[in-house]
């Protein structure tokens, strides 16, 4: 008996030493957790390369890896690359990426493909102080919903946006024009045709680089304006429909006449260049941009930009768009601990706070908190505070035509299809901008993509 129970005694003692290894801070649990600390961690960031994501690089390397010890690698790249890149490696699972920037439109559909990890248990799981200070609720409810699958949430905004209507006023002093609070797209053309005609100067901007998220984002916008939609109640494709190709000859017409050269091949990145350059009298395009347009680190128009909302024609209110650029963990990511600490601190109040003291309130981001729009450092800063509140409050993101639609998405149709779909219509408009084809003959071969989309999923 005494020989046995010392076996006993030696393998319990071996097996708490095991135990103990087991449980080091150096292991990652069979989720792909580390279960200690993060120090060390390599975390590799997927981002588009704008601004706001810019300052996001500067302030990590000076403050997150600082106090946290984990390491961040940003692999930055134009919109439609890094749209292209996180799918293909989500789809395939290789993981080449902890954390990717991702849109309100990608999440739900991702999360049911089971490509992005669920950050609800994560966020239950802090402490309440730790929660008190993150203030999940202060983020807009309307912002939370299109992040949300099945009642979990799967990522967290960077920044959110409607859409509106900026100005030059100098220019527009110059020619005597005055800017409506809420112009019509027919008011509009009028006011960039004469601009362009007495100075020269290209009227308005506009985004011509094909892509469902980059022309495709303000002309889907004005689509809904002009009455128009991809679809009726019975899922019957509406491309070539009156109202629809109204919306499309206004806005190639609008960019041969009054328009920057080179349509094709500006995104945002481009249109933000020109109208911060002021060589442009308008650009409609992101909220977002209001602050980087009144940044004097980046800006020749500080000072110079009037706002308007989004333009209205047949639907007569809430014609803006509803975005917003997140982060989310790739679920065959190695480090989602150290993961969600960076989406954590990178979405928090407290990141918010620090871009306005160390950039400038004006840069702070935008579209995501309540608290922000409250600040009054952040309210002197941004004078078109208000208005972005506003446009973004109002966005009918349920019902985003003048006529009822199967489909939800202001900018977009909120369907897994509408990737390529949104991107090969695009590419039809884009061919009619350059003058290689009618807007008739483009917009009846969309007609025939949208109609094969519908069927190919289903939806008739």
């Amino acid at each position: 008996m005494r020989k046995k129970s010392g076996f006993i005694f030696i393998v319990i003692i071996i097996l708490s030493f095991v135990l103990a290894a087991c449980g080091s801070s150096d292991d990652v649990d069979s989720e792909g957790n580390s279960s200690g600390d993060n120090e060390g961690t390599v975390l590799t960031v997927a981002t588009v390369n704008n601004p706001d994501m810019k300052i996001m690089q500067k302030l990590t390397k000076e403050h997150f890896e600082e106090e946290t010890g984990i390491s961040v690698e940003f692999v930055e790249l134009p919109e439609n690359d890094l749209r292209k890149k996180v799918t293909e490696d989500v789809a395939l699972g290789d993981g080449a990426f902890d954390i990717v920037t991702i849109s309100t439109y990608d999440t739900p559909i991702w999360a049911q493909n089971d490509w992005i990890e669920t950050l609800s248990p994560q966020l239950d799981a802090l402490s309440d102080e730790e929660k008190e200070a993150y203030d999940l609720e202060d983020i807009f409810p309307t912002m939370r919903d299109a992040l949300t699958h099945e009642d979990d949430l799967y990522a967290l905004p960077f920044y959110g946006e409607s859409t509106m209507l900026y100005y030059n006023k100098e220019i527009f002093e110059e020619v005597g024009l005055e800017m409506p609070l809420h112009p019509t797209w027919d008011e509009v053309g009028d006011m960039a045709r004469t601009i362009k005609d007495e100075t020269g100067t290209p009227g308005i901007v506009l985004r011509g680089l094909p892509g469902w998220g980059e022309m495709m984002a303000p002309v889907t916008t004005m689509i809904n304006a002009f009455g128009g939609s991809y679809y009726d109640e019975d899922w019957n494709a509406q491309l070539d429909s009156e109202n629809t190709l109204n919306a499309i000859n206004f806005y190639v017409d609008l960019l041969d006449d009054a328009g920057q050269p080179g349509a094709t091949s500006t995104g945002f990145t481009e249109a933000l260049t020109v109208m911060s350059t002021g060589k442009a009298a308008m650009w409609y395009d992101a909220t977002v941009a209001a602050g980087f347009l009144d940044n004097p680190d980046d800006s020749d128009v500080v000072g110079k930009i009037g706002y308007a909302f989004a333009p209205t024609q047949e639907k007569e209110e809430n014609t803006g768009g509803l975005y917003a650029w997140s982060l989310a963990i790739e679920s065959a990511s190695k480090n989602k601990d150290a993961a969600f600490e960076f989406i954590k601190w990178s979405t928090s109040k407290e990141y918010i706070e620090l871009v306005g003291e160390e950039e400038g309130w004006v840069v702070a981001p935008s579209g995501t908190r309540i608290s922000t729009y409250e600040n009054e450092q952040y309210q002197e800063a941004a004078p078109f505070s208000d208005m972005v509140l506003e446009s973004i409050l109002s966005v009918d993101y349920d019902n985003p035509a003048v006529y009822p639609v199967p489909y939800v998405g202001a900018q977009y149709v909120a369907i897994p299809e509408f990737q390529s779909l949104g991107t090969e219509v695009s590419q039809q408009i884009a061919a009619a901008i350059s003058g290689d084809k009618s807007v008739a003959d483009a917009m009846k071969e969309a007609q025939k993509l949208a109609e094969e989309a519908a069927e190919d999923g289903g939806y008739k």
